[in-house]
């Protein structure tokens, strides 16, 4: 069981000069594999599918197959991503007494931070040390709420005219973390936890448009427990209630999209409910740092991706996860984790049958601010924001792509990330059916 300390451990101490050492080392081999990926790009480099064999070495076998049907890169000079100064102090203060559970799946003593700030490529237990780290990830601590984003569905295709086929538009993405909080009151924890034992609580909606799926929306809490399964409710127009979802449910899309539950921002799993097996460490090509928000429409795939976007050279962890229950729609998923962000840039989905069948990919932003012209959502450092995502089907070219925030949108204030923006009570089910009846969140917008 994952064994949050909430008393005593708080005042113990990681050695700082054991962490900024760590640190150095992991800076040092990245700069290595830089300089080797460089040799194949520059910064400045565009990439189109008649020289995509350029960058076949630095995509996800998922990804690469979007160049050729149409996604193009600009190739951007590399950058570092720092953490928000309050989770690097987290880290510095708790992470020295986190460790796995004697089984390796869960973790105990772990209050705020990144949980395993080391990687040993070495140690059995990476794999599942990255994906923790994914959990407990430096980009939402405390809470989010990405306000009115959409989602066209199209057919990708070199240079193929952009046709929607389903456009769905949405109030929020919000989230409430009970543990490892580290910007909002309370703070490092929510008491809520002790009753609850809830990690965090997560809502996707309502439907605003279309009119026919108005109001629908999931509501998701994640438990401490590593045996108890997700709580999961769906609001559908036609039912008018909340209804149950079971675990398996949770990897399958609803409606013309192909975004599920457990794959909201690249990958929400509930980790003890797979394997986790290290593959290694690569210098890759991510956008972590795009400089158009709201994101672009690929002029050039149909729509399927954001393009032309820029890609810089990024040190990735690669973890394959199996799922132990029965009924996943996936025999494996391969996940590239971005060492700095711990954020999922590229996850690819392999069918029953172990071919490559779907590829999700993230698009990221660099600032103080989500959008530039914010006038609320503004913060004293740089932080990620996650500006578009993708999935698309590898083998039949369907593909859903999320704007975040919508480009149709007027407001210059989207993502608002441990602003306290997001309360607890939210997530009532009862409130969240309230709003999905009327077809908008709790707070009326």
């Amino acid at each position: 069981m994952l064994a949050v300390e909430l008393s005593n451990s708080w005042r113990r101490r990681c050695a700082i000069k054991w962490f900024f050492a760590v640190a150095a080392v992991i800076i040092l081999f990245a700069g290595a594999t830089l300089d080797s990926a460089l040799a194949q790009v520059k910064p400045g480099d565009f990439i189109t599918d008649a020289n995509a064999y350029k960058v076949k070495d630095l995509l996800s076998p998922g990804q690469y197959p979007r160049v050729l049907n149409g996604m193009s890169i600009k190739v951007a000079a590399p950058i570092r991503i720092d953490w928000p100064p309050p989770y690097q102090e987290a880290t510095e203060k708790y992470s020295s007494q986190v460790r796995l559970s004697p089984d390796g799946q869960s973790l105990v003593g772990y209050v705020a931070g990144e949980p395993f700030p080391s990687i040993d490529a070495n140690d059995r237990e990476a794999g599942v040390k990255v994906m923790w780290n994914e959990v407990f990830r430096p980009i939402s601590t405390d809470d989010y709420d990405l306000r009115f984003y959409d989602c066209d569905s199209v057919n990708w295709g070199k240079n193929k005219s952009y046709f929607c086929i389903y456009d769905v538009a949405l109030g929020h993405y919000a989230g409430y973390n009970e543990v490892g909080r580290t910007e909002v009151n309370p703070m490092p924890f929510d008491p809520d936890y002790r009753k609850t034992g809830r990690l965090y609580l997560t809502f996707n909606g309502p439907v605003l448009a279309p009119a026919t799926d108005r109001g629908s929306l999931e509501l998701k809490f994640r438990y401490a427990d590593p045996k108890r399964s997700d709580d999961i409710w769906s609001w559908t127009p036609g039912a008018r209630r909340l209804r149950r979802l079971n675990y398996q449910m949770s990897d399958t899309a609803a409606g013309p999209n192909i975004y599920d539950p457990n794959h909201w921002e690249g990958w929400s799993g509930k980790n003890e409910f797979y394997n986790f097996k290290f593959l290694g460490e690569k210098t890759m090509l991510g956008a972590v740092a795009v400089s158009e928000v709201p994101d672009r429409r690929c002029p050039t795939d149909g729509g399927a991706s954001h393009c032309p976007d820029e890609w810089a050279l990024r040190h990735y962890y690669i973890v394959q996860a199996t799922p132990k229950f029965e009924q996943s729609l996936y025999t494996k998923e391969i996940i590239y984790v971005d060492s700095e962000a711990d954020f999922p840039m590229s996850v690819d989905l392999y069918d029953r049958t172990g071919k490559l069948f779907l590829n999700y990919t993230s698009w990221m932003a660099y600032n103080d601010r989500p959008e530039p012209g914010a006038r609320i959502a503004i913060y004293p450092f740089k932080r990620e924001f996650q500006v578009g995502s993708s999935t698309v089907n590898l083998q039949t070219g369907f593909s859903s792509v999320c704007y975040h925030p919508s480009r149709e949108e007027q407001t210059h204030d989207s993502w608002f990330i441990n602003m306290g923006a997001v309360q607890l009570d939210w997530f009532l089910p009862e409130q969240v059916a309230a709003s999905a009846e009327g077809g908008r969140w709790v707070t009326g917008n």
